[in-house]
């Protein structure tokens, strides 16, 4: 299953994340495949497209950030699995 994660900074919390991310610690869990990761301009944040079968997989990746940052998590499908119930429903 696909899952996209928002993440916001907390305030004052810049050097602290890079520091971590630079060390490693975005290196995601096993059991989790990332396929994309974007850092927002203004380094306020990013989002992360990852993969994996197993929703506490992401959670406990979740709950190793949650000291430096805010995170939201949701299910996310592709144009290509959305299409096709997309044309059921309205096609």
């Amino acid at each position: 299953m696909k899952f996209l994660t928002e993440w916001k900074l907390m305030p004052g919390q810049t050097a602290s994340a890079a520091k971590r991310f630079l060390a490693g610690g975005a290196s995601p869990p096993e059991g989790l495949t990332i396929i994309a990761r974007w850092h927002k301009a203004d380094l306020s944040g990013g989002i992360v497209i990852g993969e994996c079968d197993d929703p506490r997989v992401i959670y406990d990746d979740a709950v190793a950030w949650a000291d430096l940052v805010e995170i939201r998590v949701t299910p996310a499908i592709s144009d290509d699995e959305a299409g096709p119930i997309l044309a059921k429903h309205f096609g």
